[in-house]
């Protein structure tokens, strides 16, 4: 795995301000500093090879906030955090050609018919998408057939150049969105989900995926899991809120209960984390799923990355899906003041780039916010030091739970792979999902996995004040 960042510090490690948190507006659309595509260029820079974009929805934050941080500048919401509330299920009449493909991706993946109906697909001008719900669905539709078109033949059948009908239209919207043109958490998880009844609860009994690929059951859970830890997380989420207010206000009380809040919330994320061992089966995950979450970035299976055709003429390489792009232990890190080792730190970092571009610009702004634990160390307040370890010491053990559960759906499961294909009747053929043998010991977004999560649990234990 290479580091393009690796000299920087830890993103909860740079110099904290000592006034109240600074007020600057996060990008707006089209605008962001640093974007996706621009980071992860293989050679080269790319240039669409015209200019058409598609339509935007103006800003909506016209006004000052009251508190000093509001999530709704963020586009995070008080019921949902971090997941689009209710996403739309359906694009415009237009997009009929995508919408269509999208919703037979298992079956023309495993009967190897993705890429003859891409090659068939017309190329849809972009223009006609209106707002941000669209432009995310949109996101999510071209992602899923991506994955499907880049990987139907597994590692060994890769293509190295995305036709233009599709590739031009991508890059589009993934410019106008500011997320990179592959799958990421934005898409699989956070746009990618409906409830059954509209008006039921939002538990996993009610709730299913709005596009899917190969891996039935266990892709459903293994989606729907992780949206359920995005939701065990809102509280949370909320009481960062409260904790920096409280702190420009020295209301010992009221930080004392957001603290308990965010506890509170990341040991009900470990609750809703434990989950998939009742939903996701190790074998379909490793053997089915796994392949389609891989990206062209520090992949074997793709050392040259992928050409977007009509987009450059150069590779691009992006990486795949990981539990890294979620912001929202990238916010707790930030108001804990987790300091993580520089290789870490830098991964961690790029996969910033992964994220919506409004929750990027929340991260900056908690960057930039009075320092938590420095305001602790000063205060000499020994139950307010007590809450602040039951938030280090939940976020510690949720990150040992992902750890057990990589272990188990990944080094055992690939473990087993690799003793099935041993054997001399070892089954043949797509229906037994051949697994990915490129990325055994790295993660789907090209970390090296075990060594990365260990060194994220260990640093973040190390983040206790000691009494």
């Amino acid at each position: 795995m290479d580091h393009p960042q690796a000299g920087r510090l830890a993103p909860a490690c740079h110099s904290r301000a000592s006034s109240p948190l600074r007020t600057t507006r996060p990008d707006p659309p089209g605008q962001g500093t640093g974007s996706a595509g621009s980071a992860h260029r293989a050679s080269g820079v790319a240039r669409p090879e015209h200019s058409r974009r598609p339509a935007m929805e103006s800003s909506d934050d016209t006004e000052e906030p009251p508190l000093p941080l509001a999530l709704s500048r963020f586009q995070v919401s008080e019921e949902f955090g971090f997941l689009l509330p209710d996403p739309l299920t359906e694009l415009p009449a237009p997009y009929g050609p995508w919408m269509d493909l999208a919703h037979e991706l298992p079956q023309l993946i495993t009967s190897h018919q993705l890429r003859s109906r891409v090659h068939q697909m017309p190329q849809l001008n972009t223009q006609h998408l209106q707002g941000r719900e669209e432009l995310h669905l949109a996101h999510l539709v071209l992602s899923f057939i991506t994955m499907g078109y880049v990987w139907q033949e597994g590692e060994e059948g890769t293509v190295q150049v995305l036709p233009r009908n599709l590739a031009v239209p991508y890059w589009e919207v993934s410019q106008a969105l500011g997320l990179p043109p592959i799958l990421s958490h934005a898409d699989f998880v956070l746009a990618n989900w409906r409830r059954k009844d509209p008006n039921g609860p939002l538990e996993i009994e009610n709730l299913d995926t709005i596009i899917t690929l190969p891996g039935g059951e266990s892709l459903r859970g293994f989606i729907l899991v992780t949206l359920l830890v995005e939701k065990a997380a809102v509280p949370g989420i909320k009481a960062i809120v409260r904790a920096l207010g409280a702190i420009l206000q020295s209301d010992e009380e009221t930080l004392h209960r957001a603290l308990e809040e965010l506890a509170g919330a990341i040991e009900a994320m470990s609750e809703a984390l434990r989950r998939m061992h009742d939903y996701v089966d190790p074998e379909v995950f490793y053997s089915v799923i796994r392949i389609f979450l891989s990206g062209w970035k520090d992949n074997p299976a793709m050392p040259h990355g992928l050409i977007y055709e009509g987009v450059s003429p150069e590779p691009m390489a992006f990486s795949g899906g990981s539990a890294a792009q979620s912001t929202v232990l990238h916010a707790f890190d930030e108001l804990l003041g987790i300091c993580h080792r520089q290789d870490t730190a830098a991964f961690l970092h790029r996969m910033r780039d992964y994220m919506p571009r409004p929750h990027r610009a929340l991260l900056r702004e908690l960057q930039g916010a009075v320092s938590l634990k420095q305001w602790l160390l000063s205060s000499g307040d020994a139950r307010l030091r007590a809450a602040f370890n039951r938030c280090v010491c939940a976020l510690t053990d949720f990150r040992s739970h992902h750890i057990a559960i990589v272990t188990k759906y990944i080094a055992i499961a690939a473990a087993k792979a690799k003793a099935r294909r041993a054997q001399p009747s070892a089954r043949a053929g797509p229906s037994a999902g051949k697994p990915p043998a490129a990325l055994e010991a790295k993660g789907t977004g090209g970390s090296h996995i075990f060594s990365f999560l260990k060194s994220i649990r260990d640093t973040t234990r190390e983040g206790m004040i000691s009494a």
